[in-house]
């Protein structure tokens, strides 16, 4: 029943993607294991990350169970759709419930993706991460594949003042797959955590230096990073946007300056 409701929601976001003409491209599938538990963890830069990470992971048949916001849940036909897809509500005051779930998931030998940053980047740089891809990698012993996402931020994402969502047409969206990561017994979860906040930045600054995502000349660009020349919030200004748990780890890869 479960992937009897996934492959229609898939359906359905398959429709809205080519009524928008939207391209997803991409890269790096092959570090995504076509069976067995496998923990995502990807960067988040706007709103509908997840349908374009969803749409490149079927290519390998894979149904992710995604780590969401638990107030998604507060519509009754939404929560019907996401408890049937066995999606993941993260209450952040109570978060060993989602913890659990995602560990059982996994044991189960299926695909969960966490967004590790707990929120949209005002910057478009890493910015703090939870522990929580760690410890589960640690407990579990499934690998951790990174990823990537750009160019969804031009469709729906944070700002001041909020956008509305982008109906334009021809838009370019890339997801990469990082090789995979492994957490040993020993590992320190901080220290793991760190070593993950570099290896997102590179894989994301490697989409957002692509010719294609860049600016054009004398653009006035609020959806490109400051710090590779376009006009997002500085990480200084995203501390004052940012709603960023206590318990993260502050970054110390990516641009310098976070306050």
């Amino acid at each position: 029943m479960s992937d009897r409701v996934y492959q229609a929601v898939n359906l359905l976001g398959r429709g809205l993607m080519r009524a928008l003409d939207l391209t997803v491209r991409t890269s790096g599938l092959e570090h995504l294991p076509t069976t067995g538990p496998v923990i995502l963890a990807a960067t988040h830069v706007s709103y509908p990350d997840f349908v374009f990470i969803e749409k490149a992971a079927a290519r390998r048949q894979r149904f992710v169970r995604f780590m969401c916001r638990h107030d998604v849940w507060n519509r009754r036909a939404v929560a019907w759709g996401m408890d049937r897809m066995q999606h993941v509500p993260v209450d952040r005051e109570a978060p060993a419930y989602a913890y659990l779930r995602a560990r059982r998931l996994l044991r189960q030998g299926e695909a969960v993706l966490l967004f590790p940053e707990a929120g949209i980047s005002y910057s478009y740089a890493v910015r703090p991460l939870m522990r929580g891809v760690a410890a589960l990698a640690r407990e579990t012993g499934a690998p951790v594949v990174p990823v990537a996402v750009w160019g969804s931020q031009r469709v729906w994402s944070v700002g001041v003042p909020e956008p509305k969502p982008s109906w334009k047409r021809g838009r370019l969206v890339d997801v990469t797959f990082g090789a995979p990561l492994s957490a040993a017994a020993r590992d320190d979860l901080t220290e793991w955590t760190i070593a993950l906040g570099h290896r997102l930045t590179a894989l994301l600054e490697s989409l957002q230096r692509l010719p294609e995502h860049r600016p054009a000349p004398g653009e006035r660009a609020v959806w490109y990073p400051a710090h590779l020349g376009g006009h997002a919030p500085t990480r200084a200004e995203a501390l004052a946007l940012d709603e960023v748990p206590r318990s993260a780890i502050r970054p110390v890869w990516g641009p310098p300056t976070y306050g």
